[in-house]
């Protein structure tokens, strides 16, 4: 590559090369799409506590069926930041002392994550060696 685009006697190899690596290619169109192999995703709930998936038509009001963890409090609520004002992102008139015990806030919302699905065999450590030892068989 030279250090200065001054026209010389270099350029024209330069043409011949461009002329070259441009060369006619199918229309995208007639290729067809493309079908991405993304992972799904899936919504849930995770307890605040223990990291249980909670089951989609859980009580809000209720707790969680292993660790016993109320889940109408600060903790598992979505508008939950310990960087905001009050703890909470959302406008309320004062704070709320205990953030894992149970309260009565009306913007209360269940923390809902999206998570990329996954099949439990994937993450089984013998895959991964079958896998490589299958590389060398003949």
């Amino acid at each position: 590559m030279r250090k200065y685009r001054q026209p010389g006697y270099q350029d024209s190899e330069q043409r011949e090369k461009r002329e070259k690596r441009e060369a006619p290619r199918a229309p995208r169109e007639q290729l067809g799409p493309k079908t991405p192999q993304m992972p799904g995703r899936r919504s849930l709930s995770r307890c605040a506590q223990c990291g249980t998936v909670l089951p989609p038509s859980i009580d809000a009001f209720g707790q969680c069926p292993k660790c016993g963890f109320e889940l109408h409090s600060c903790k598992q609520c979505a508008h939950f930041d310990v960087a905001a004002r009050f703890e909470c992102t959302q406008a309320i008139p004062e704070r709320i002392a205990s953030k894992d015990t149970r309260n009565n806030c009306p913007l209360y919302a269940l923390r809902v994550s999206v998570e990329r699905e996954t099949s439990p065999g994937a993450l089984r450590p013998d895959n991964a060696r079958r896998a490589f030892e299958n590389l060398f068989k003949k």
